[in-house]
């Protein structure tokens, strides 16, 4: 997976994608364009550390469903790093793997929402995450602004490492998309129409 100098500067989104949805895709597409990346990889976590002991999707259904969602946008790719690594997922593991695949000549930008953010000072060594790459903060419904002087109180310089983002203010959650599936409820329009034909078919969340 290593690229050349004109490919170097990547949007990273990971998350449990349990399922994909519209909104991730939406974020995804606007971060690339506003900051010029030429690509974004979606990074469907393994275990994440924040929902250890939660039950989760497995793994494959979760990938192949990030694939699906994936499949039509030339710019975005998909990365199985970690879901590749046994135990817990952390940001930081997820950046600094990316960087040993890709090599010292890529730009890595991290793109997570403000409402993740927010807990930044909880994170495995969060300090080391945000001077190994381009934090990309994008506001969420609800969560528009960073408490910025608690955050420095925890995570010196944060500030100087966090890029704060516009995005269309889209409240799609896949809790809410799992709890409609069981439901028997529409989730058109909030999931690609191939990830929607895909949890049919494997009868997830139902």
């Amino acid at each position: 997976m290593r690229r050349n100098v004109a490919e170097s500067r990547l949007g990273v989104l990971g998350g449990t994608f349990d399922p994909v949805h519209l909104g991730h895709l939406i974020i995804a597409e606007w971060v690339r364009e506003k900051l010029s990346l030429s690509k974004v990889l979606f990074v469907p976590a393994g275990q994440p550390w924040v929902k250890e002991g939660i039950q989760i999707s497995p793994g494959e259904h979760r990938l192949e469903m990030v694939r699906l969602a994936t499949a039509s946008n030339p710019n975005f790719e998909v990365s199985t790093l970690d879901l590749e690594r046994p135990g817990p997922t952390y940001s930081l593991d997820t950046i600094v793997g990316l960087q040993e695949r890709l090599g010292a000549g890529a730009s890595l930008h991290f793109i997570a929402g403000l409402d993740a953010l927010a807990g930044l000072a909880s994170w495995r060594e969060p300090r080391r995450l945000v001077e190994s790459c381009q934090v990309v903060g994008v506001r969420r419904p609800g969560h528009e602004e960073l408490d910025w002087r608690s955050l420095e109180a925890a995570v010196p310089k944060a500030s100087q490492r966090i890029m704060v983002v516009d995005a269309p203010l889209i409240d799609i959650s896949a809790t809410d998309i799992r709890m409609r599936v069981a439901r028997g409820l529409s989730i058109r329009y909030l999931v690609p129409d191939a990830v929607e034909r895909y949890m049919a078919q494997h009868r997830l969340y139902v």
